[in-house]
């Protein structure tokens, strides 16, 4: 998909990097980051694995909320975690990556559009729900054992899938829509949030979950390392 000069393709979105975002203050409550693999009760694909493995962790409380979300699919159904805590280099790696190709795929556009436009896909490090361990990239797994067709592939740019990444596109199937409502519904149940820009991503904990759910403050703040 082209975009027109300076388009802007979420309109009515909340963004990542949104003022009022970054205003919402962080009072962290210490969790731990736990590995997805070693609880062996969720499925986990390793399409976005690091050396380090930090894409299986998340925080004890997200955690808990994925096991609810996953008790709460019909039956036979399950989550595939694609990706939950990012460190804040590899966050900065991705967010540089978008920069480059939103300026190679627009080169009249001006930095600053550049970066905005790159910012409605992925936070700058700072403001990153998954630097923060609360965040998670998730999927379907059908009861035949296969993944369920979500209507884009997880991690489909606005541009590349023509919009059809926003949770509520209407540019998908009919099938596809009714995979985003069962996820949805499980996730909402269990107490996350969903940035509109991404069907998979999800969130708790964060600042984004806080802003959304109305909350004072967000419960998990960037974690520098694993360590």
């Amino acid at each position: 998909m082209d975009l027109p000069h300076g388009e802007d393709l979420s309109s009515g979105i909340v963004l990542l990097d949104d003022e009022r975002i970054a205003a919402v203050p962080v009072k962290d409550c210490g969790e731990s980051l736990v590995d997805l693999r070693a609880v062996g009760r969720l499925d986990v694909d390793d399409r976005q694995a690091d050396a380090d493995g930090a894409f299986a962790r998340v925080r004890t409380g997200t955690l808990e909320r994925l096991l609810a979300a996953q008790r709460a699919l019909p039956s036979g159904y399950r989550l595939v975690v694609v990706e939950g805590y990012r460190p804040p280099a590899l966050q900065r790696q991705y967010f540089e990556e978008h920069v480059a190709f939103l300026r190679d795929r627009y080169p009249t556009w001006s930095a600053g559009e550049v970066r905005s436009q790159a910012a409605q896909y992925i936070s700058a490090p700072m403001l990153a729900p998954h630097t923060t361990g609360g965040a998670v990239d998730v999927t379907l797994r059908a009861p035949d054992g296969g993944l369920c067709w979500m209507g884009t592939e997880v991690n489909a740019s606005p541009q590349e899938s023509d919009c059809a990444c926003y949770t509520s596109a209407d540019n998908i199937g009919h099938e596809s829509r009714a995979h985003r409502l069962m996820l949805g519904s499980a996730l909402v149940a269990a107490g996350f949030v969903n940035y509109p820009g991404k069907w998979w991503h999800w969130s708790f904990g964060d600042r984004y979950w806080a802003f959304m759910a109305d909350k004072p403050f967000a419960l998990y703040g960037p974690v520098a390392s694993m360590s």
